[in-house]
């Protein structure tokens, strides 16, 4: 099997699981709407319409695959264009790290800490500020993200990964008191109640082992931090750094297409773009659902 062919079936298996999850989160979204009003409160409304927002992009950016750095593109077509694309990333990015910082503070406000326990200054800032902390991280991170863009300057794209990796790193401390403490509730009845919130925590413990790992020990160290020193050393930066209107201009209209994963970045670039517009997707959709404490029907 060649190269463009096997880029083709990978595309298009990525395409068809995309299609699968905007489906269900259309049901998810629609279905969501028949709840009771009084279940259905503004936690609730806020995490269906993130939801959306997210699962829409993330199924546009699985057709038109894109690299922002070297404007590559699947499709030779200005729906292909890099800062198209990373303008509607800051949407889903932001709806991402919403829907993290809203379901951090629902189980804070449903599973509170025991009563009389005493927390110093430092303790209450990661229970109660972190989530806070993340969103504003990622939301600064979109300024970054979206200049490198447009001027091609690596060091921008790697400031901009390493907030992301500093916002799931403060939040980390509070996913795991989090996970003890609604798993500490061992009883039938707080079982049933709980079950979203023991879910969500341990979704949250993976993400943040996984992400925070792959962030600190490879990602920043290995590819982004080297590479963007190496180009602001270099007497001839590669990519060249662009500035000005025509800088936006290019990254808007340019698009080199390819289907040769190698220019992508082959195996590694495959796995990362398999895994944000699949696994990422799975969360969110569960996110939608608005993890909760579960009304019991006992009396």
């Amino acid at each position: 099997m060649n190269t463009w062919t096997w880029a083709w079936q990978w595309w298009g298996t990525l395409v068809a699981v995309n299609c699968i999850n905007l489906a269900a989160c259309l049901v998810i979204f629609m279905k969501s709407k028949r709840v009771n009003e009084i279940e259905y409160t503004d936690y609730r409304k806020w995490m269906r319409v993130l939801g959306l927002v997210f699962v829409l992009v993330a199924s546009y950016r699985a057709v038109f695959v894109s690299s922002y750095l070297e404007q590559l593109a699947w499709f030779d077509s200005v729906a292909n264009s890099s800062l198209l694309i990373r303008c509607m990333a800051i949407f889903a990015e932001l709806s991402f790290a919403a829907m993290i910082m809203l379901g951090l503070l629902q189980v804070n406000k449903e599973v509170p800490a025991p009563a009389g326990r005493q927390r110093g200054a430092f303790m209450t800032f990661l229970e109660t500020k972190t989530p806070y902390v993340l969103f504003a991280c990622i939301a600064l991170a979109q300024f970054f993200a979206t200049s490198a863009t447009i001027t091609k300057i690596n060091l921008l794209f790697a400031i901009e990964e390493t907030l992301w990796a500093i916002g799931f790193v403060l939040i980390f401390p509070l996913v795991l008191i989090q996970l003890k403490r609604v798993h500490a509730l061992k009883d039938e009845r707080s079982r049933k109640e709980l079950r979203l919130f023991r879910i969500f925590t341990i979704i949250m413990t993976i993400w943040c082992i996984g992400y925070g790992g792959f962030e600190l020990f490879f990602n920043l160290p290995v590819v982004y931090w080297p590479s963007s020193i190496a180009q602001l050393r270099s007497a001839v930066p590669v990519p060249a750094i662009r500035t000005g209107i025509e800088a936006v201009r290019d990254a808007f209209l340019v698009v080199r297409e390819t289907k040769d994963l190698a220019a992508w970045g082959g195996l590694g670039f495959v796995i990362w773009h398999s895994g944000y517009f699949s696994v990422c997707v799975w969360m969110v959709l569960f996110f939608m659902n608005g993890p909760r404490r579960l009304k019991s029907r006992q009396a």
